[in-house]
């Protein structure tokens, strides 16, 4: 059942084309990695389903109960970001802000899932400590942990394992996919890695200015322009 779509999106800045005439849905419990060159708009495409950037035509729709609140976020971070002053447990619990409305305090309900979601992720231990003073693998994790405080249903995660050592790169996808797999969440992913991501993900979207495949990983790597560029990045490395 499907609990995304987008239909002849198109987002352009300043009167520059980003992409256009995007359409595709995403089904209950997918694993879809979107990839493509850089620059092609993948983070873009993210943020207007998210309604962070407006849309020039076209539109986002949710589908089978999902609203927009419902949609966990973990955004590319910036310098800044990673220097946030504020304990590990007052940013995960902050993923449950856009289920408060106007109640100013966090109820015991949304304390629980705080402590859950970081008990999942094995971030407990360091619930206390700065943010600002946690490994790349560390702070990672407890924006995931954040990103789940705000939902049960679907997770959209842009470029999570950039910058991470490759031990800490495996251990973020096995938790990707334990989350997808075990709990049932839908997880839409930007990724720059076309080998994991062939690899771990069920569903591959090719931006490139608009979609040059939507489909199965499987019919991926069998088409023209999947062979193209998982070859190319299997050169590079």
């Amino acid at each position: 059942m499907s609990i995304l779509k987008c239909e002849n999106l198109s987002v352009a800045y300043e009167n520059m084309v980003v992409f256009e005439n995007v359409n595709f849905e995403i089904e209950e419990g997918d694993y879809v990695c979107v990839v493509g060159e850089n620059g092609s708009g993948k983070s873009t495409l993210m943020k207007s389903i998210l309604g962070l950037i407006p849309i020039r035509s076209g539109k986002v729709e949710f589908l089978n109960g999902l609203s927009k609140n419902e949609i966990g976020y973990l955004p590319q971070q910036t310098v800044i970001q990673k220097d946030f002053p504020a304990s590990v447990y007052e940013v995960v619990i902050s993923g449950c802000i856009n289920r408060m409305g106007l109640r100013p305090f966090y109820t015991s309900k949304e304390k629980k899932r705080a402590a859950e979601v970081m008990e999942r992720l094995e971030i407990t231990s360091i619930k206390n400590k700065s943010y600002r003073d946690l490994s790349g693998g560390q702070q990672q994790r407890v924006l995931l942990a954040r990103a789940l405080c705000a939902t049960d249903k679907i997770l959209v995660l842009d470029e999570p394992i950039t910058g991470l050592d490759p031990i800490m790169t495996d251990e973020m996808y096995k938790i990707i996919k334990e989350i997808n797999k075990k709990n049932k969440i839908t997880v839409v992913m930007v990724s720059h890695d076309i080998e994991s991501a062939v690899n771990e993900a069920d569903k591959i979207l090719h931006i490139e200015k608009g979609v040059k495949f939507f489909g199965t990983t499987q019919d991926y790597i069998n088409s023209d322009i999947g062979k193209v560029f998982v070859s190319r990045e299997r050169n590079v490395r």
